[in-house]
């Protein structure tokens, strides 16, 4: 796993807060045009989710990532496939935190709003700091829209907005002018707004622009006019920065030089680095990949990113439903396949009886789990990682699963390649647990050699494996591996090895059926000290001020914890930070380490599931800290609970 490494002169964007809305600040004037340099900025993109804000802000993004600054995002989805327009429930947003410096998150607030109408506006006002800039499109505010989200006077008139810096510009009215030659409706050339909106951003911090207009060309292809008409809005954006009296400034955020290693870089989501991990894993077990998958949010981009791979041997299978799904996974695990099934937390519920087979058979199979807010449907397309204790405990019987968790969506690569490591070196299922966040969330990925990848390859049952007394040569399907308990992988076909599979209890070694309740007794206890045995390695600990309090934390709450812990130290408050990628089975010294401090927090988007496996295990009282609205944590939110802890 790679991880960020700055210098405390390259963490300011974790220590000064996101409202201060110009860091690090150097000015020079070009022409007519102030240019401000800075080291941070955090912008957020709010509409209708059929403003195209969430392709307006991965635009934005990818010419960012290819100018070579650091970033994260945070793309923010309403739940309804289609909410009425102009409502509430229908803003769709996404933030973007890009700097010149290491950063860890999309930011606690943003310094730019864009909002393309009145419900945009109401719904993203309360997170910008007082003294932030706020981009209108005054056009949509007409008394009817913003009737509709409870505005009874106009915000734009009613000095609301007076502690803000607000440029009112008539985004619609602008883009129809600029498109009026092209031949286009009205409502056709009003959905090229987003690509004036991103012009007029891309000027405002000298973003790069080719590969925009190369993007809009290859994406409208087939409607070459079309394609021509957002290049036009978009340039038509840029020129207006560039001309209106009411951008006087503009803003420049230099490329990260220092924030990574040297390496070839790429922006990725975290769905899509979870998919070339396990693309990668496949590669280096040398097996064929198999999904079997039901479209769910947020998981459904790892099946749609994988049917475009069968270059790489992948098989893709969207199943009729949920339990199809994980059955033709483990079908594909017998047959000698890498395994995948993919889905989030409804999904696993209806998947867990063919888990606990899986767990019976002792056949490798990676359970991945993009976690969102529940329970039942809950919130679909909102962040959460309360799947812990289902992941662990959802299953009947004495059936341990190992679990796995990414912190950052990056990290989902190297997470899947070691979920696929212990799959196939135990013979277990594995839950891979990211979240929404993460999956959808995006950073810089540096693209490993592939001699740095590890070598997963393994060797099938060929033959007998056990001498009888008679001394004749058998195949016992469930003799173990001494040192991992794993069973042999026996390919169906192979002559000899024929062997019965099911769910009833397996005789030892033989694997034929048994209702003997000492060999029940011992097979339940052998299946959980195979998982206890999995070698994962020792958890670290940052630590460099001997500090009495440690905050432990899981997932995607690794940014978020980082950046309040960087906050505290530069005010020099000892802290400690510990992050877990191994939830079952714990490192070995977890033990000890939480054992070192006098006071332990564990923040996390559920009620307290961490906390309270640790409590039981460990016998330490950790101090929970909780949130479950959907988002991630804010870095000055945990930086003042830290604080507050460590002052008790």
């Amino acid at each position: 796993m790679t991880s960020k490494v700055s210098s405390p002169a390259e963490q300011a964007d974790e220590v000064n807060g996101s409202d201060e809305a110009l860091v690090g600040e150097q000015r020079r004037r070009a022409g007519d045009k102030e240019i401000r340099r800075l080291d941070r900025v955090i912008i957020r993109f709010a509409g209708d989710s059929g403003d195209g804000m969430q392709l307006t802000g991965d635009r934005f993004t990818s010419e960012t990532a290819s100018f070579g600054n650091d970033l994260s995002t945070l793309p923010n989805f309403p739940a309804e496939i289609r909410a009425p327009a102009g409502t509430l429930p229908g803003v769709s947003s996404f933030q973007l935190h890009f700097a010149d410096h290491d950063i860890l998150t999309p930011g606690d607030a943003p310094n730019v709003l864009v909002a393309m109408n009145p419900a945009a506006l109401k719904a993203n006002i309360a997170d910008v700091p007082r003294g932030g800039e706020i981009i209108v499109n005054t056009d949509e505010f007409a008394k009817r829209a913003m009737a509709k989200v409870g505005y009874e006077t106009s915000p734009l008139e009613d000095g609301s907005l007076d502690g803000y810096r607000v440029h009112p510009v008539p985004l619609t009215t602008l883009t129809i002018e600029a498109l009026k030659d092209f031949g286009l409706s009205r409502k056709e050339a009003e959905r090229s707004k987003n690509m004036f909106a991103l012009g007029l951003l891309s000027w405002m911090y000298h973003r790069p622009t080719e590969g925009t207009e190369s993007f809009l060309r290859q994406k409208f292809a087939k409607k070459p006019n079309i394609a021509e008409a957002n290049i036009a809005a978009f340039r038509a954006g840029w020129n207006f920065g560039e001309t209106t009296e009411d951008f006087a400034v503009s803003y420049e955020v230099a490329p990260a030089s220092t924030a990574f290693p040297t390496g070839t870089y790429r922006n990725i989501s975290g769905n899509l680095a979870l998919s070339y991990g396990l693309i990668a894993a496949s590669r280096q077990a040398d097996l064929p990949l198999y999904l079997g998958s039901y479209p769910i949010t947020p998981a459904s981009d790892i099946l749609h990113e994988l049917a475009k791979h069968k270059n790489f041997g992948v098989r893709t299978f969207q199943a009729e439903d949920e339990i199809a799904g994980i059955g033709a996974a483990l079908g594909a695990a017998f047959g000698g396949s890498l395994a995948v099934t993919t889905t989030s937390g409804p999904g696993v519920a209806l998947k867990s009886e063919t888990i606990g087979l899986a767990v019976s058979l002792e056949l490798p199979l990676l359970v991945v789990d993009i976690q969102r807010g529940g329970p039942s449907t809950g919130l679909p397309t909102k962040t959460e990682q309360a799947d812990l204790l289902q992941a662990m405990y959802g299953r009947n019987g004495e059936a341990p699963v190992p679990v796995v968790a990414p912190r950052t969506p990056a990290d989902c690569f190297d997470a899947a390649l070691d979920a696929a490591r212990i799959a196939l070196t135990y013979r277990t299922p594995v839950f891979l647990l990211s979240d929404g966040y993460l999956a959808n969330g995006s950073e810089p990925w540096r693209i490993p050699d592939v001699d740095e990848l590890p070598d997963l390859r393994v060797q099938f049952a060929a033959g007998p494996n056990h001498e009888l007394a008679d001394g004749t040569e058998v195949f016992w399907p469930y003799k173990r591996d001494p040192h991992t308990l794993a069973r042999p992988w026996a390919v169906p076909g192979t002559p000899g090895l024929e062997h019965r599979i099911g769910g009833i209890e397996k005789q030892d070694g033989t694997g034929n059926i048994s209702y003997d309740p000492a060999n029940h007794d011992f097979m339940v206890r052998t299946r959980q000290a195979k998982i206890d045995g999995i070698e994962v390695p020792d958890l670290d600990v940052d630590d460099p001020d001997g500090a009495r309090t440690l905050v432990l934390g899981w997932g995607s709450t690794y940014g978020p914890i980082t950046a309040a812990v960087r906050r505290l130290r530069t005010t020099g408050t000892p802290i400690a930070q510990a992050h877990l990628r191994h939830l079952n089975p714990f490192p070995k010294n977890l033990g000890t380490v939480l054992k070192q401090y006098d006071q332990v927090v564990v923040p996390e988007m559920n009620l307290g599931q961490l906390a309270g496996l640790v409590r039981a295990k460990y016998l330490v009282d950790a101090r929970s800290f909780n949130q479950v609205n959907g988002m991630p944590f804010k870095a000055q939110q945990l930086a003042h609970v830290l604080q507050e802890a460590i002052n008790d």
